[in-house]
């Protein structure tokens, strides 16, 4: 348990080798594919703002059906949230010396294990905005339908299958 605590501690981290770690090509997938995805969420907003009723879904409950509504302007706070996650998350994937780690980070596998965070990250990062982009194409297409009954367990699938994934691959590779 102490070893746990003193691993994680801020005097660990400022101990561990900062490593700049060099886009792969699936890198540069994910990191696109996310640019791409805000980009097209904020043109498709932009685009059918003006169309949007008065009254818009802003809250869907467990069962996917809207149980809150708002001014159409409460959209707008979904693209600027996705934004400020994916900027937030690029920024961060900057400095991975900083990252929690399940395993002990030693100069022989920092290298792989601060990758496969990174990766971890842009991956995320890509899912979020995803998330976010099917909320606001859904809402701003709303015919009266919720959001379906399968959006949590697959909001929830779709971000737990890369988190178990990359934190397998990391204890599989200490």
């Amino acid at each position: 348990m102490i070893q746990y605590i003193f691993r994680n501690s801020w005097w660990a981290k400022r101990k561990r080798s900062k490593i700049t770690i060099r886009f792969t090509l699936f890198d540069l997938i994910l990191e696109i594919s996310g640019l791409v995805a805000v980009l097209a969420m904020w043109i498709f907003l932009i685009a059918t703002y003006s169309g949007l009723p008065d009254m818009i879904p802003t809250h869907y409950n467990g069962s996917g059906q809207a149980d809150h509504f708002g001014g159409k302007s409460s959209i707008l706070m979904l693209p600027v949230i996705a934004t400020a996650v994916y900027a937030g998350m690029t920024i961060l994937c900057r400095f991975p010396h900083v990252f929690n780690y399940p395993v002990i980070i030693t100069e022989n596998n920092a290298f792989f294990q601060y990758g496969n965070m990174v990766r971890m990250f842009r991956c995320l990062k890509l899912v979020l905005v995803l998330i976010f982009g099917y909320l606001i194409f859904h809402t701003a297409l709303n015919t009266g339908r919720g959001i379906g009954i399968w959006f949590t367990p697959v909001l929830l699938a779709v971000i737990f299958i890369p988190v178990i994934y990359f934190m397998a691959k990391s204890f599989m590779y200490r």
